[in-house]
């Protein structure tokens, strides 16, 4: 915890940096509760103990998402009329529960309420965390503070697959412990996060005037304002560049989303590798992935001070899924599990790269209504995560005949080249909302 500020000294206190890692530690369990379900069902124990027919399995990892989109909107709302702190407290509390509740699953039915559920209550995590970082980061650091939230997300993914085939293998081959403990790691971050959090500097007794000062630098108009009471359609609806911003993100999911739905599968039908060396292979790839976020935040933030918001903003999106289509194509040519694990870890880098700019991109143009409008791109960016095992399972099913999963592979790549173009069309100099028209009850302008 921060220690009370000393009001003799104007050097500003480091309460933004305790704030910005119990968000990265929220990010850590958000992911690891994610992803580690695919690993859960593809492991021996699980198979033992539960029969899930053909298409079962994809049915329950697509539904996590498309749960987990349609929340994100009233999940964003939320955090902006009653705040992070309450809020992603809940909803910490919440999706660790239903992951415990994985654990207690006697079926499909009981599989399906339970990741479903996880996938409602982790909604509003993302969008929260966004919202909170216009408030607890220096505008000129928007980008690297957004990589090292989202590196905590992609640590988190990237230890899943080795966390729960070890906490499997470590408890009598028993798949049930990975949700239980999971589970209980979620009390103690909930803690975390209630004692380290406020929802704004003025609110925070341990950030003293000149941390306040910093924050405000180059916002010096935005005030403890009346929260946004309800969504901005008529702005949203008519707003280019949060179509497109919304259109990147979901063709960004279906191809980034192989890494976390199919991978483990991929692994072990069409390599035939065992649980432990999959879980290996998965998390050195996902590691591998996560060195592309602070170079991604600082790419952001170097090429909007050279090139002004727009460049920096567009350039790292169109850059970063050039190289991550090569990579699919890499992945295709692997064949030791060395070559998987840096193939596999290439494209997570260089996908992963081009997320802080986006997280930039949504501070930019959303004004007072942040987490909302972060909920809503979010939200059609999670219809492509759900949408991808469906599709995927299709094309394996009706169109790869030797069960090489290159059809699948060359589809998710596809969808990256989509999200090319559509970068080229985004423009961060627009706000969604004009910002004479974002205002709060009391007619202060928002920034």
């Amino acid at each position: 915890m921060p220690a009370a500020p000393d009001l003799r000294d104007g050097k500003p206190t480091s309460v933004r940096h305790w704030v910005l890692g119990a968000a990265t530690l929220t990010a850590f369990l958000l992911y690891l509760d994610r992803i580690c379900f695919a690993w859960i069902i593809d492991s021996d124990s699980f198979k033992k103990d539960i029969h899930l027919v053909e298409g079962q399995s994809d049915m329950i990892k697509g539904l996590f998402f498309w749960a987990y989109a349609l929340a994100q909107v009233p999940a964003g709302w939320l955090s902006d009329r009653f705040g992070t702190r309450a809020l992603m407290t809940t909803y910490i509390l919440l999706w660790s529960a239903f992951t415990a509740l994985t654990s207690l699953s006697d079926g499909f039915l009981m599989l399906l309420v339970a990741r479903v559920g996880c996938g409602i209550a982790e909604a509003g995590a993302y969008p929260a965390s966004s919202s909170m970082l216009t408030r607890w980061s220096h505008v000129n650091w928007r980008g690297l503070g957004s990589s090292i939230i989202s590196a905590g997300g992609r640590i988190g993914g990237a230890l899943a697959p080795w966390l729960t085939a070890s906490v499997i293998i470590a408890y009598f081959s028993n798949w049930r412990w990975v949700g239980f403990i999971y589970g209980g790691i979620g009390l103690f971050v909930a803690a975390v996060f209630w004692m380290v959090v406020r929802d704004h500097s003025r609110l925070h007794p341990g950030c003293n005037q000149a941390e306040r000062d910093l924050l405000a630098e180059g916002r010096e108009n935005q005030a403890l304002r009346e929260p946004p009471r309800r969504f901005p359609w008529r702005h949203a609806l008519r707003s280019r560049s949060l179509w497109m911003a919304s259109l990147y993100q979901t063709t960004t999911n279906i191809g980034w989303a192989f890494l976390v739905n199919s991978l483990s599968t991929y692994l072990k039908t069409v390599k035939h590798m065992d649980d432990t060396v999959n879980g290996q292979v998965s998390s050195v790839a996902l590691f591998l992935g996560i060195v592309g976020l602070p170079l991604g935040g600082m790419l952001t933030d170097w090429w909007s001070k050279k090139h002004g918001v727009r460049a920096g903003r567009m350039m790292p999106l169109v850059v970063t899924r050039i190289i991550a289509v090569a990579a699919y194509f890499w992945v295709m040519a692997a064949d030791t599990p060395l070559q998987m694990a840096l193939a596999f870890g290439a494209l997570a880098m260089f996908v992963d790269m081009g997320m802080p700019a986006m997280w930039a991109l949504m501070q930019d143009i959303s004004g007072r209504h942040q987490a909302q409008l972060f909920g809503w791109a979010n939200m059609w960016g999670n219809f492509g995560a759900g949408l991808q095992p469906m599709i995927v399972g299709y094309i394996l099913i009706h169109y790869d005949k030797n069960n090489d999963y290159q059809e699948g592979l060359l589809f998710c790549a596809g969808a990256l080249i989509a999200s090319i173009v559509i970068a080229f069309f985004i423009n961060a100099d627009e706000p969604v909302v004009p910002v004479e028209e974002d205002v709060d009850t009391s007619g202060a302008p928002s920034h």
